[in-house]
């Protein structure tokens, strides 16, 4: 009984000791313990955006370190990721990563001898032992528990602060998948530019109409005058430059060249990186990662779409994609101009009527596991961008999903099904433009409470930040 109590305890007190949080390289990484494992050696556990990874580090023992991130600091990162010049601080992140595990280890001994005292606590009671019997007891207990937890931490995770102290960045614990940093696109300078939409066939608004004079690239790209970024240019007369491509992923399409008809499409951060006075930087991106489209066939051709086999290959595709995000977001935030960054999650398609869907073989509940699914990327989506600071916007296509009336989504016969239609398009652009108005309102707040006037300026007549006091940023309508 005793055993079992010491036991039970120690499992309740791995799920309910709070993570400690070490700030280093950039990073703000949450430590503690994942849940113990049967080997003598293995990886560690790495929450990604709500993904669970394992490390690339080996942890010796069953019982090895659960780690979240929670906020990155791009500049400090792409110094350690190319070699920061400062050796000094080449080993911060462990040494801190190797404390934080320390006192999680303090904080999981002292509850776990809490939740014994107050389980004996409460045998003693119903037992009425006398006083000096009942503090033995609980006594006894709280040591039992204690030597417990050093044996555990002790002897089955000892070389767990070593190897957190061999850390030196985030990406020794999730690995490298590209290089640093993309390099700028050759051409000139595109000045005139105050917003830059980059992303997959959503932002291109595949299936609507063409663009105007079209390039040969954006043929191959699928782009669209009536894409969400062509909307924000109308309506708030920006010069907005489109580089999103259909079938683009983060690593091939943002990151890296994608592949177009005969056609390879340079890195959209490259080419975004030509617009230095955009203010503006609007990123759609997930879908293809996944491969979405692929999932969504299979699941229609199948019996169900929820089996083990389909859902392991899509965790599998979402673990990958959140590593590559990472590198993602690292490369928005580190850009030149700090411009304002939206994240935009993908709307859902399925509402609750599925019977246009019924020749597809798509009924309300493989609808609901493919949304599901698409819920688990809107959380990676978010995550990140919440911890590199960025804004999420998610587009709602309520009232108008696929089967509605007056759908907003292409339907199976259209030229890109579940893609959204040019309604769809103006939906997301809306919903941009509000979370671009709620930002400035923000931003306008703090200046205010820091001494400052909403045009900019100091009570003084001075503009803040070395900017004039007329002018004006993407999101007001003006350029």
């Amino acid at each position: 009984m005793a055993a079992f109590v010491l036991l039970a305890s120690l499992w309740m007190a791995v799920r309910i000791t709070p993570l400690q949080s070490v700030t280093a390289a950039g990073q703000t990484v949450e430590v503690g313990a994942a849940a113990p494992g049967w080997g003598l050696s293995g990886p560690g556990e790495m929450d990604l955006f709500g993904q669970t990874i394992s490390t690339q580090p080996q942890f010796p023992g069953p019982v090895r370190p659960r780690l979240r991130l929670t906020h990155i600091t791009a500049n400090a990162e792409l110094e350690q990721l190319l070699g920061s010049s400062d050796k000094s601080s080449a080993g911060v992140l462990g040494r801190q990563l190797s404390s934080g595990w320390l006192r999680y280890g303090l904080w999981e001994g002292a509850v776990s001898a809490g939740i014994v005292v107050m389980v004996l606590a409460a045998v003693t009671g119903l037992r009425r032992y006398s006083l000096r019997r009942t503090v033995i007891v609980l006594s006894t207990g709280a040591i039992a528990m204690t030597a417990v937890n050093v044996v555990g931490f002790g002897l089955l995770a000892s070389g767990t602060p070593s190897a957190l102290r061999h850390v030196h960045s985030l990406s020794d614990l999730v690995g490298r998948s590209m290089g640093y940093p993309v390099a700028p696109a050759d051409g000139p300078a595109l000045s005139g530019v105050q917003a830059v939409v980059i992303g997959d066939s959503t932002a291109a608004a595949i299936g609507n109409r063409p663009v105007s004079h079209p390039s040969a690239l954006d043929q191959a790209c699928g782009r669209s005058a009536d894409s969400f970024a062509a909307q924000l240019a109308t309506v708030n007369n920006w010069n907005v430059l489109n580089l999103a491509c259909s079938g683009a992923t983060v690593r091939t399409g943002l990151l890296g060249p994608q592949p177009a008809g005969p056609l390879s499409a340079p890195p959209q951060i490259a080419q975004l990186q030509r617009a230095p006075k955009a203010r503006v930087v609007i990123v759609s991106v997930g879908a293809d990662d996944l491969h979405w489209a692929d999932l969504t066939r299979f699941c229609a051709a199948s019996p169900t779409c929820d089996d083990r086999v389909t859902d392991a290959y899509f965790q599998q595709q979402t673990a990958q994609f959140v590593l590559d995000y990472r590198e993602l977001l690292t490369q928005l935030a580190a850009l030149p101009g700090h411009p304002a960054v939206i994240i935009n999650q993908y709307y859902d398609p399925f509402g609750p009527d599925t019977s246009c869907l019924a020749a597809e073989h798509v009924d309300a509940a493989k609808a609901k596991t493919l949304q599901g699914r698409l819920d688990q990327l809107n959380t990676a989506l978010k995550q990140g961008a919440d911890a590199a600071g960025f804004i999420t916007v998610q587009p709602s296509f309520a009232g108008h999903a696929l089967c509605s009336p007056e759908p907003f989504v292409q339907g199976p016969k259209d030229k890109a099904p579940l893609h959204p239609t040019a309604a769809g398009e103006l939906a997301i652009a809306l919903a941009d433009q509000q979370a671009l108005f709620r930002a400035e309102q923000a931003a306008a707040a703090a200046q205010s409470s820091n001494g400052q006037t909403p045009d900019g300026q100091t009570p003084d007549g001075q503009s803040a930040g070395g900017q004039s006091a007329g002018g004006q940023t993407p999101g007001t309508g003006q350029s």
